[in-house]
């Protein structure tokens, strides 16, 4: 089994980034193999719904880092997003990924059926629910499993670190990793 984490963020080393390794880790431990992309210096371009992409099974107008991010994605057990809050949604860059994902799918119908999806939003303060909404609607629209945990998957803080201070947040996220690690098992 292998999960492949999309980090979101533009930051290295950020909030987002600690609470995508925090699961990670538990993942590991049970035996999952994981691996960690990063949008951080690798921007994306938003798509060009020019549809070329039917029956090829990835983006073809642009061999930007979309491409390798979503060949790791179709080959994945589960796919874990990460993103920090950018004015109370998912980062552009996430966005941009998410939004060519999708058209990729539209055109190649069943490339992500059945696949695991859960999501995690670092934020200063509001509109995590937001992003997380954004995430979760990716899984939902391709036929995916979403893994919920014991509340919203969602951590504050400001400065790279200050979300290790949100105590319910990491129960939340341990949580989550318990219930991704269970529901991948279960379905392999």
């Amino acid at each position: 089994m292998k999960v492949l984490a999309i980090n979101g963020s533009a930051r290295k080393n950020g909030n987002t980034d600690i609470l995508i390794r925090r699961i990670l880790e538990k993942l590991h431990s049970a035996g999952i193999e994981t691996e960690v992309v990063s949008f951080a210096n690798h921007p994306v371009a938003p798509c060009k719904a020019c549809f070329a992409c039917g029956d090829k099974t990835n983006c073809v107008h642009q061999k930007d880092f979309f491409h390798v991010v979503f060949e790791k994605m179709k080959t994945a057990d589960g796919i874990f997003l990460g993103s920090p809050v950018y004015s109370a949604n998912i980062s552009a860059n996430m966005q941009a990924f998410l939004e060519r994902a999708a058209v990729v799918c539209d055109m190649n119908p069943g490339l992500l059926k059945h696949k695991v999806g859960a999501c995690v939003a670092a934020a200063r303060r509001g509109g995590a629910l937001n992003a997380i909404d954004a995430m979760n609607h990716f899984f939902l629209n391709h036929e995916m499993f979403i893994v919920g945990s014991s509340y919203w998957t969602m951590a504050y803080g400001q400065l790279p670190g200050d979300i290790l201070k949100d105590e319910e947040a990491l129960s939340t996220m341990d949580h989550l990793a318990e219930n991704l690690i269970w529901l991948l098992k279960k379905i392999k």
